[in-house]
């Protein structure tokens, strides 16, 4: 028995030279447990400039934490994907009861993939991971875009509620004058009814603009993941407007644009599936190995056998046909990936075009002239030149004025903002919104 043990470790030993070692460990396996998370960063308790309210979003936003775990999962599946099939072994032992006659087989067996299986499975694979990469990249701008429009409208929603109590301590000082020119007998009670009125609707647009703020700072902390915001305000000057690119630089930047490499990864990874698809169609074959020792005739025998699958019926004709339409899908849309994200460009950069000539309208025309026509309407109606109404119209003309400009510049943020995620370059704007104290 002893003697039978031993030819059965040689012939393990014989099976490991001919079939090489029975697990694989490549060197790019190692980088699978590398992190890819960012460092954590600290929410400021009082400033937040843009390049910190950024840099929180891209290293604690939930969405971006999920795209970078599904890149470490393509990891293990190309890890996986170049493993060897494993070997199997079988002892069968005849004739339990008769010592004498009992016969007892060890056999190994090995699958081996024919139709180049295994590189087709770590193409798969490749591709599997580069489509996540473009994932986590797109992600990533996807991320940067909504931190940086957040932050504008935390910027706007600021300059609101300043203006607002501006506005509602003017509405006091026109209150108080109407009081005193009533008491003097020069008008009548009702414009002091009217200036009141007016002091109440200010003092519900201020509440409105620090509603607004609330929210908006809300929006900007979630980009991070907290719900509840810790910084104190955004420092940044939302009048510098970013810069305008060309339509043949967007073009440039769009063939290069994280979204339509993902795009293209996707349709190489249908691609790369249709071709696994294809080389299943082939049957592995298994090659046996073993040894068989018969007690009645005191010897060892060697047994080699091979076992080969009869493509009769299942040929893998169903699968390669689905992979091939997913395959043509995928090409169909990269082809409406380009036109979609183009036709996004296009649209982003008209925005911010737009936005960019209206606000050098109301800066240099419009709201000089409410401005003048509202500070001349106060004086005039404190020296009884004007009625309240007039005070009253010139006060709304400049309210809207003002506001009408800050939702053009924040517009004009957001449109950049959007350029910055099709395109994936940051739109060049002021160091001033950049900068940290």
């Amino acid at each position: 028995m002893r003697r039978t043990t031993l030819h059965h470790l040689r012939l393990l030993g014989l099976t490991a030279a001919l079939f090489g070692p029975l697990s694989l460990s490549p060197a790019w396996a190692q980088s699978a447990a590398q992190s890819f998370s960012a460092p954590g960063k600290t929410e400021p308790a009082e400033a937040l400039h843009l390049a910190a309210a950024i840099e929180l979003a891209l290293s604690a936003n939930p969405g971006l934490s999920a795209a970078t775990h599904a890149l470490r999962a393509s990891e293990g599946a190309l890890v996986q994907a170049g493993v060897l099939p494993n070997p199997a072994i079988s002892v069968l032992v005849e004739d339990t009861r008769d010592k004498a006659a009992r016969t007892t087989t060890v056999q190994i067996d090995q699958p081996i993939e024919l139709g180049g299986k295994r590189a087709a499975r770590i193409e798969l694979a490749e591709r599997g991971r580069a489509a996540a990469a473009a994932e986590l990249a797109v992600k990533r701008r996807e991320v940067r875009a909504e931190a940086t429009g957040a932050f504008f409208d935390v910027l706007a929603a600021q300059q609101r509620v300043r203006q607002a109590e501006d506005l509602f301590g003017l509405a006091q000082k026109a209150t108080q004058a109407a009081s005193r020119r009533v008491a003097a007998g020069k008008i009548s009670p009702v414009e002091e009814t009217r200036a009141r009125v007016a002091e109440a609707s200010v003092r519900v647009a201020l509440a409105q603009a620090r509603g607004e703020l609330t929210a908006a700072r809300k929006r900007l902390s979630a980009t991070w993941g907290n719900p509840t915001p810790r910084f104190e305000r955004a420092e940044g000057q939302i009048g510098v407007l970013p810069g305008i690119p060309s339509p043949e630089e967007i073009e440039r930047r769009l063939r290069r644009s994280p979204a339509l490499a993902r795009a293209r990864a996707e349709a190489g990874h249908s691609g790369a599936l249709a071709e696994l698809e294809r080389t299943r169609r082939f049957g592995d074959i298994t090659v046996s190995l073993g040894s068989k020792r018969a007690e009645e005739l005191g010897r060892n025998q060697t047994l080699i056998g091979l076992s080969v699958p009869l493509p009769l019926f299942d040929r893998n004709q169903g699968n390669v046909l689905e992979a091939a339409q997913r395959a043509e899908q995928a090409r169909d849309e990269l082809t409406a990936a380009e036109i979609r994200l183009s036709t996004e460009a296009a649209q982003a950069h008209e925005r911010l075009e737009a936005s960019a000539l209206e606000a050098g309208a109301l800066q240099e025309e419009i709201l000089p002239g409410a401005q003048n026509a509202y500070e001349a309407a106060s004086k005039g109606f404190a020296l009884g030149k004007f009625s309240f109404l007039e005070v009253l119209d010139a006060q709304r003309t400049f309210f809207q004025a003002q506001s009408q400009y800050l939702r053009t510049l924040a517009e004009a943020h957001r449109a950049a903002a959007e350029l910055d995620r099709i395109l994936g370059d940051a739109i060049a704007t002021s160091s001033a919104n950049d900068s940290h104290p």
